[in-house]
């Protein structure tokens, strides 16, 4: 499945600065960037880094001159997904695991599992699997939880969410992330641009790792599992944030799109009865 994604940031300069950006489609072995192109408005060179884990691909750039920059970033990325059913599946030790895995059933900044502990074994453990575990709090979250926009900060955990039951993407993603920790089910944070998004912006989702995978999840249900396109994970928001800026430098404006590129096939939303479990890896 092709899509073609774009984003538009706009800043002003107030003084010399750096910007850290995660905004390229990743590449992965179910996620080819069939082509791309980064624009800086005025010309600024630029440097590409990646993480330990290949997870998110950053771009950093250094600005001394005062001033207005638009930076523009457009792909055209070929999606392969493969739907998933874990019902059947049982729990895999965490003696088990791979050494990479581990990070993502810590405590972490935004996803506080250890406080959530309680609240979750109450709700959700009595459900034996693990895949079943996911799919009933990503549910519980879906129909507890208001979506509303302004209501949250960059502050907010998922300890919060799950005390004012209001958030965005963001919180959704957080609060799933935190539960399936205090569950013992590994769990962490997924940002991408997303077909049918309305408004359009980047978008917060959370992948599980279940049955040796990572399995997409979403608690918002405001797009399609299957139109996604992935730009980084990691542990919650403050591994994934889109721009990390360092010095005087003000936010203007941001413009994103996702459009379907084939016409002959279009993802749909995935209902209580239909397969909510998708990998993108």
């Amino acid at each position: 499945m092709k899509l073609e994604i774009s984003a538009e940031l706009k800043y002003a300069i107030l003084g010399p600065g750096t910007f850290i950006l995660n905004i390229q489609a990743l590449r992965t072995p179910r996620q080819t960037v069939l082509e791309e192109s980064l624009v800086i408005d005025p010309y600024i060179k630029t440097e590409e880094l990646s993480g330990d884990q290949k997870e998110n691909r950053l771009i950093r750039l250094e600005v001394e001159q005062t001033g207005n920059i638009t930076i523009t970033y457009k792909a055209i990325v070929d999606n392969f997904f493969r739907e998933t059913d874990h019902t059947e599946g049982s729990t895999i030790s965490i003696g088990k695991l791979d050494n990479s895995i581990l990070p993502y059933l810590y405590p972490s900044r935004y996803c506080q599992s250890d406080k959530l502990f309680r609240f979750a074994n109450t709700k959700f453990g009595n459900i034996k699997n693990p895949y079943v575990q996911v799919l009933a709090l990503t549910d519980w979250i879906y129909h507890n939880v208001v979506y509303s926009s302004g209501s949250t900060n960059s502050q907010t955990s998922a300890y919060d969410t799950v005390t004012e039951l209001a958030g965005v993407c963001r919180d959704f993603a957080h609060l799933g992330i935190a539960l399936c920790r205090a569950l013992s089910i590994p769990a962490r944070y997924f940002t991408g641009y997303a077909y049918k998004l309305v408004p359009a912006d980047f978008h917060a989702c959370f992948e599980a790792y279940l049955g040796n995978e990572w399995v997409l999840f979403d608690a918002t249900r405001l797009v399609p599992l299957n139109g996604i396109v992935k730009i980084a994970t990691g542990r919650d928001a403050a591994d994934t944030a889109i721009a990390s800026i360092f010095g005087n430098i003000e936010g203007r404006e941001i413009n994103v799109t996702c459009k379907l590129m084939d016409n002959e096939f279009e993802p749909f939303f995935y209902s209580n009865e239909k397969l909510k479990g998708l990998s993108y890896e």
